[in-house]
């Protein structure tokens, strides 16, 4: 009973730092599939949402809108990683973005007694989207390739998540965005968050992963880095030290920081309650990328 107590002590202090703060959540990864994880996270929100804190949830879907493109016979195909999104499967991917994932995690969280609203970055405009282009590299040379729907956020229009935050609702988002005639774009999730964390000025940008964080070197576990300053996050990028997959998610960490958010941490969405050890805790869990 000891230990319990210790540990509701030791989150005091940051309950009363973050009491009233927003904290912006990307959900995605392994998170999103296992039943136990996804069921500790809606925990971990329903925590942050009950001492205080106002969460914003943005959420992927990618395994999932492949899943569903092969059910109905289409390919999925990708340039640079990103996926090439012709007018079916952008209404594909938006149907199950919006339409699947959003819904049940609205559903999870209002079964905690979180009183959810599911968004899509359509509605109010929440989201302005222009067209991505895909780059491809071909030696020393590259060049911008159009692999359809999918976009960037050009403009982040809050209004609706701090009316939404104002009356105790916690939105949950879906990373589709508008064009100017209406059409509707896939978006990074990633870079949705951060956008998003920064037109709000987050107090924190929590990316859930399926890493540990961030190495200088992938196959050296003592080369973990618990900390990075914007400066460093860019050149480890330039310098090719962190790659792949971590490359969207330490850009978005940068992208978040340049638009107001105060920190940002990539953390182990497979480590159970992940969310509150890096909230609540001295030791957090990950690697936070902060200004200096």
């Amino acid at each position: 009973m000891t230990e319990k107590a210790e540990i509701l002590v030791e989150a005091l202090p940051y309950i009363q730092e973050f009491y009233g703060s927003t904290i912006v959540v990307k959900y995605g990864g392994n998170a999103m599939i296992n039943n136990d994880l996804k069921e500790k996270v809606m925990q971990d929100i329903a925590l942050m949402k009950y001492v205080g804190i106002h969460p914003v949830i943005i959420h992927g879907g990618g395994p999932e809108i492949t899943g569903f493109l092969k059910k109905v016979g289409k390919e999925s195909a990708f340039v640079s990683g990103l996926r090439v999104t012709d007018e079916e499967t952008v209404e594909i991917a938006e149907m199950v973005l919006d339409g699947k994932i959003n819904s049940e995690i609205v559903n999870l969280l209002n079964q905690r007694g979180v009183r959810a609203v599911g968004l899509s970055g359509k509605d109010a405009r929440l989201l302005s989207a222009t067209k991505k282009l895909a780059t491809v590299y071909e030696g020393a040379e590259r060049r911008k390739v159009d692999i359809g729907y999918v976009g960037k956020v050009v403009n982040v229009d809050t209004s609706i998540i701090e009316d939404l935050a104002e009356h105790d609702y916690v939105p949950v988002i879906a990373p589709i965005g508008v064009g100017e005639d209406g059409e509707s774009y896939n978006i990074n999730a990633d870079y949705v968050a951060a956008e998003i964390a920064g037109a709000l000025e987050a107090e924190k940008l929590l990316l859930l992963t399926d890493v540990e964080g961030v190495y200088k070197d992938i196959n050296d576990k003592d080369s973990f880095i618990s900390t990075l300053t914007l400066a460093e996050a860019r050149e480890y990028i330039k310098e090719g030290i962190i790659v792949g997959g971590m490359i969207p998610k330490v850009e978005a960490c940068i992208r978040a920081l340049e638009g107001g958010a105060r920190k940002t941490h990539i953390i182990d969405g497979r480590a159970p309650h992940a969310i509150i050890l890096e909230v609540f805790t001295s030791q957090g869990v990950g690697t936070q990328v902060v200004r200096k």
